[in-house]
C-alpha cells in the first residue's frame, strides 16, 4: 500500500521547496525527486490525521473531461520525448482530483516495477475501460502511443459534447415536468381545500370534474406519505430493473421507439458505434477484438446484440456489412457505406464519415427538439393548470342557484 511522504528539496535556483508525494518507499521518493532535478534535504512519512485514523468515506468521481485532459497532456509529453515515468509523475502532481491522482500514482508505481502502461492502467477499469486499454496497448505495440492518446482525447471530448447536447435537450422537459408537479401539488394541498369549505357551506351538487378534483385533493392531504413513498419505491424498483440484463435490454429498446426522443437516441448510438469502431480499426486493433470492445461500449443493448451477431458472422468468414443488413437498428446508408469501405479497403475512413454525419444529425435533432418542446410543454402546463382552475370555478356558474 503506497504511503504519503513529506519532503523538502532545493531546486535548481537554490530555493527550498516542500511538498508531498505518494510512493511505496522512501527510496522511491528520493529517486523520483532526483529524477526531477531536485536536491533532497528531508524526506519523511506523513502521519495520518485524526489519531492515525484515515478513512475516506466517498471517492471523488473522475469526469470524462478530466480523462480527456489527461490523455491530451500525456500525448504532448510523450511526443516531446519525455519518459513515461516522468510524464506520469508530472501528471500526478498537477491533477486536482485526489482519486485520479491516487490511480495515476499506483499506475506509475506498477510501470516503475516493470509493468506495461496498458497493464498498469487495466487495474483501474472505472476510468480506463476496455476501449482505452486496447487503444493504449495498440499504441505501445506500434510505437505510436502519442497519436493513440490524441485520438482518445478527441473521442472523449466528442463524447462529452454529445452527452452535453442530449442533456440540454432533456433538461428543459424535466424542469417543466417538475414545475407542473410542484404547481399541481400546491393547488391540491392548499388551494383546493379552501374551495371545498366554500362549496360545503353552499350545499347542492357539484359538477363531476370538481368532485374528482376535490377527491384527489383529499387523498393527497391524507395520504401524501403514500404518494412520496410510492414515487421513491418506483424509482428504486426502476433502477434495480435497469441493472438486470433483461431490464436494460427492454429499456434500451423502448428508448429507440420513443416518439420524440427515439430518433435522437438512435442517432447517438450510431455515432458512438461508428466513431469507436473507426478509431479501433485505425489503431490496428484486430476486427474481432474491436467488435467485442464496441459491443461493450456502445451503451445500447439493442445495438450491442446486433454487434455481437456481426462479430459471430465475421468470425465465420463473413464481411461486416452483410450481417449488418439483418438488423433494423442499422440504416441502409450505414450498411452501404461500410460495404464500400470493405471493397476499397477503407472501412475506418467510411466509419469516420458516418460518425461525422450522425454527429451533425444529433446537433440538428437537438436544435429541432428544443424548438418543438418549448411550445409543447407550455401548452401542457396551461392545460394542466387550466383544467384544475376550470374544475374549481365550474360551480361558480351555478352559485346563484346554490345560494337560493
Amino acid at each position: 500500500m503506497p504511503d504519503t511522504f513529506q519532503y523538502k528539496v532545493r531546486d535548481r535556483s537554490g530555493s527550498v521547496v516542500s511538498g508531498t508525494l505518494i510512493a511505496d518507499s522512501q527510496s522511491l521518493v528520493l529517486a523520483r525527486l532526483r529524477e526531477q532535478g531536485f536536491t533532497p534535504l528531508e524526506v519523511k512519512k506523513q502521519r495520518p490525521r485524526g489519531g492515525g485514523l484515515n478513512i475516506q468515506l466517498t471517492k471523488k468521481k473522475i469526469k470524462l473531461k478530466e480523462l480527456a485532459v489527461f490523455s491530451r497532456q500525456f500525448a504532448t509529453m510523450v511526443n516531446s520525448g519525455l519518459p513515461i515515468l516522468r510524464a506520469l509523475t508530472i501528471l500526478v502532481d498537477q491533477t486536482s482530483n485526489s482519486e485520479f491522482s491516487r490511480i495515476l500514482t499506483e499506475s506509475r508505481l506498477d510501470v516503475e516495477q516493470g509493468a506495461s502502461l496498458s497493464g498498469a492502467l487495466a487495474k483501474h477499469p472505472k476510468p480506463f475501460n476496455d476501449l482505452y486499454i486496447s487503444m493504449v496497448r495498440s499504441g505501445e505495440t506500434g510505437g505510436s502511443l502519442d497519436d493513440v492518446l490524441l485520438r482518445l482525447a478527441d473521442m472523449i471530448e466528442r463524447e462529452v459534447t454529445l452527452r452535453g447536447k442530449i442533456k440540454s435537450a432533456m433538461t428543459y422537459p424535466v424542469a417543466v415536468v417538475a414545475l407542473v408537479t410542484l404547481i399541481m401539488s400546491a393547488m391540491l394541498l392548499f388551494v383546493v381545500p379552501q374551495f371545498e369549505g366554500i362549496y360545503g357551506q353552499l350545499g347542492g351538487s357539484l359538477p363531476a370534474p370538481t368532485r374528482a378534483l376535490l377527491a384527489l385533493s383529499n387523498f393527497a392531504q391524507s395520504f401524501w406519505y403514500v404518494l412520496i413513498g410510492g414515487a421513491l419505491g418506483l424509482r428504486f424498483a426502476f433502477r434495480r430493473y435497469k441493472r438486470t440484463d433483461s431490464g436494460r435490454a427492454r429499456i434500451d429498446a423502448i428508448k429507440l421507439r420513443i416518439p420524440v426522443f427515439g430518433s435522437l437516441f438512435h442517432r447517438t448510438a450510431l455515432s458512438r458505434f461508428s466513431s469507436t469502431l473507426a478509431m479501433l480499426l485505425h489503431s490496428g486493433v484486430p476486427i474481432l477484438q474491436a467488435l467485442d470492445i464496441v459491443a461493450d461500449t456502445v451503451n445500447n443493448r439493442v445495438m450491442s446484440k446486433a454487434v455481437r451477431d456481426v462479430q459471430s458472422s465475421v468470425r465465420e468468414g463473413e464481411s461486416i456489412a452483410k450481417p449488418l443488413m439483418w438488423h433494423a437498428v442499422f440504416p441502409p446508408m450505414v450498411v452501404q457505406m461500410i460495404a464500400v469501405g470493405e471493397e476499397t479497403g477503407q472501412v475506418d475512413t467510411m466509419l469516420e464519415k458516418i460518425a461525422q454525419f450522425y454527429d451533425q444529425e444529433v446537433e440538428a435533432a437537438v436544435d429541432a427538439l428544443t424548438s418543438l418542446i418549448e411550445p409543447l410543454l407550455i401548452a401542457v402546463i396551461g392545460a394542466c393548470v387550466g383544467a384544475a382552475v376550470v374544475a374549481l370555478y365550474m360551480p361558480m356558474f351555478n352559485i346563484i342557484n346554490l345560494i337560493k
